[in-house]
């Protein structure tokens, strides 16, 4: 029994000798990573959107990988099956603009002013298109529940030619609702 105790005595002694010691805390979490940067040409993408609805006090999009995915195989589709034409984009989830453009090659920047450009035939009054206009491009790009934005483009070889197209999500151009 004493031999018992002298073990027990020695085995709290080792413990007590363990836990008084020093030992180095854990080291500090990491520093939230920093989202990595966007590619150059879905950062211009993104800041053509957010400059026209800035403009018009709709706040900014966000760029979604998911988005830009889908837009990126649906382009390619287009190019390599269907000769670079348009896109069905009516039945879709989301809201879609492209552009088609012959004879040079297309800055994503180039693009969306493309469609901005369709601001001077809109009349927000009224929330309709002057004369026989469209302007469903850019109230697309300035709609204030899209919230995300993807987009790409393929270059054709037909001219050449160059196909754009963004998906927004949630959709846009809800009939008879103002995009702001």
């Amino acid at each position: 029994m004493a031999n018992f105790f002298f073990l027990l005595l020695t085995t709290c002694l080792f413990l007590t000798h363990i836990s008084g010691q020093t030992i180095a805390p854990p080291p500090p979490p990491t520093a939230a990573t920093t989202p990595a940067a966007l590619p150059a040409a879905a950062q211009e993408f993104l800041d053509a959107h957010n400059k026209a609805r800035a403009e018009v006090g709709v706040g900014p999009l966000k760029w979604s990988p998911m988005l830009a995915k889908e837009t990126s195989l649906l382009v390619r589709y287009q190019r390599n099956k269907q000769n670079c034409n348009f896109a069905n984009l009516t039945s879709g989830k989301y809201g879609g603009n492209q552009l088609w453009a012959s004879g040079m090659a297309v800055t994503p920047r180039m693009a969306v002013d493309n469609w901005v450009a369709e601001k001077k035939f809109y009349n927000y009054a009224n929330n309709s298109c002057v004369g026989d206009h469209k302007c469903g491009v850019y109230t697309q790009v300035v709609w204030k529940e899209s919230l995300e934005l993807g987009c790409a483009q393929a270059t054709c070889s037909n001219g050449p030619s160059t196909l754009t197209i963004c998906f927004y999500n949630p959709p846009g151009n809800v009939i008879g609702e103002k995009p702001y």
